[in-house]
Parts: structure tokens; sequence; C-alpha cells
């Protein structure tokens, strides 16, 4: 088992609690949203507006704030991918060492961006 389910919930509580969150995007993935919506500025910086747990294969999935409410693409994307500040409140700032854990037991597997 990669994730701890009690460990996730808690984290996703401490995330959705501490909603919305101010995030950076990586290079890689303002690339990849890039593609994926070409009629729509990708900032560098958004905030999480929702927190999802998708399975122990999937992890933590975070709607970001892209486009607005009337967005015909909403951005959902893996929390290995944000950038968190570290003045983030504190029960945000947990998220600073879930995507460490999950790239540690994950290594090996390829990674790439999840986008819808």
């Amino acid at each position: 088992m990669i994730d701890d389910p009690d460990k996730a919930d808690r984290l996703v509580d401490a995330l959705e609690a501490s909603l919305p969150i101010e995030t950076r995007l990586s290079t890689c993935l303002i690339q990849t949203l890039s593609k994926r919506s070409p009629d729509e500025a990708i900032p560098a910086r958004c905030n999480v507006v929702s927190v999802f747990y998708i399975s122990e294969e999937g992890g933590i999935v975070c709607a970001l704030d892209i486009g607005g409410p009337d967005t015909k693409t909403p951005h959902l994307v893996s929390i290995t991918h944000l950038i968190f500040e570290r003045k983030v409140s504190l029960s945000a700032k947990s998220t600073l060492s879930a995507p460490s854990h999950r790239e540690a037991q994950t290594a090996g597997t390829p990674q790439r961006p999840m986008a819808a």
C-alpha cells in the first residue's frame, strides 16, 4: 500500500479547512495545461479551491481556480505537481511533506502531470 488511508484523510481534511490555498505551478505543469487549454492564459500562481483523494494509485488531486467559476475546462492536477509556500497556514503545512512521501514510495514508476 502506497498511502496510509488515515493520513490521507487527515491531510485532505486539513487542506479543505485551509482553502483556498495559494500555489505556484511548475514550468512543466504550465506547459501541459497550456497545451490542453490553448485559449486560456495559465498563470504561474493560482489557488487550490477543492481537494480530492482519488485512491492510493491516484493520490490527492487539487482543483485550481484558473479561468474562474465559468471556465469550460476545469484544471485538476496531482498535488505532487504544485509548489506551496512555506508560509501557508498550519493546517496546510503537511502538504509540503506529502508529495515527497508518495514519490519515495513510487520511485521507478513513471510520473507525469495529471490534468483534466
